[in-house]
């Protein structure tokens, strides 16, 4: 498990990209055969992957987390963002199709992940909250933009307070069309919580330029398909493709109102 320490927007001018790629990309959560984790202190997420191409894999508890096993103070949630396949939680399997969910609540002791490419998130808990799992049709879908402003798209809510419940953590899956590139504009930050995008289905040979910063003075990460992008509540976080793609929202914070945020007008921006 890789450990980020939390981060100010005073550190932010003069940044080198280098600097900024480590303190806030994920570049190299799939690994074949591991279960690779970062925790970062923005609201103590943790994010990872799964690629069990070689056989099972079960989600260890590092020693950072100083617990008995994973999920003892703590809630999980994933997406296959690979093909087909199993997610077993302390003995009950879960079949997951390409960006289908599984929630894990707080207390369950063994998670192991048989083929597919998982996508984990995962939050501190101060209650026990059912396993559920959902696939797109069992989402919220929220149809927005359009081809106008090259942001045609849908945004399938998973874990929210109308869905599967959890305590803290809230995550859905966000589906461009083809010919759309926006996955939001205008932006917005989260005040009183973190926000992680994972993005995936993106071509090998194309990128993300994903904007981060403070709205009054944005840097830009270029992410590459199944990178992730931690973003503090006080910077922006926003991307244009060179290609269509799709990509995980997860937060974690002080409530788990999907509206909560602070937009910011494309004319403030600088």
């Amino acid at each position: 498990m890789e450990v980020r320490h939390a981060t100010a927007p005073d550190q932010i001018p003069g940044a080198t990209t280098e600097w900024l790629r480590g303190r806030f990309l994920a570049e190299q959560l799939f690994v074949s055969g591991e279960v690779r984790l970062l925790y970062s202190h923005e609201d103590r997420i943790v994010v990872g992957g799964a690629l069990p191409e070689n056989g099972p894999l079960t989600l260890h508890c590092p020693d950072p987390l100083r617990s008995a096993y994973f999920l003892e103070r703590r809630e999980l949630g994933m997406v296959n963002v690979g093909g087909a396949g199993v997610v077993t939680v302390d003995g009950t399997p879960y079949r997951l199709e390409h960006r289908e969910c599984l929630y894990v609540g707080r207390g369950a002791r063994e998670v192991v992940f048989e083929d597919g490419a998982f996508y984990l998130v995962s939050t501190p808990a101060h209650a026990d909250r059912p396993t559920a799992k959902a696939g797109l049709e069992d989402a919220e879908p929220v149809r927005l933009g359009g081809q106008e402003g090259s942001n045609d798209r849908t945004i399938y809510k998973y874990i929210h307070a109308k869905g599967i419940q959890s305590c803290q953590l809230v995550l859905g899956v966000t589906v461009l069309e083809p010919g759309s590139m926006w996955n939001t504009m205008p932006c917005h930050t989260h005040e009183r919580r973190t926000e992680v995008y994972l993005y995936f289905d993106l071509p090998a040979e194309h990128r993300v330029i994903h904007l981060m910063g403070r709205p009054d003075e944005t840097r830009n990460l270029v992410v590459a398909d199944r990178q992730a992008v931690v973003s503090p509540p006080w910077s922006v976080h926003c991307g244009f493709g060179t290609s269509n793609y799709s990509f995980v929202w997860a937060m974690g914070g002080e409530n788990q109102a999907f509206e909560d945020m602070e937009q910011v007008a494309i004319g403030e921006m600088r």
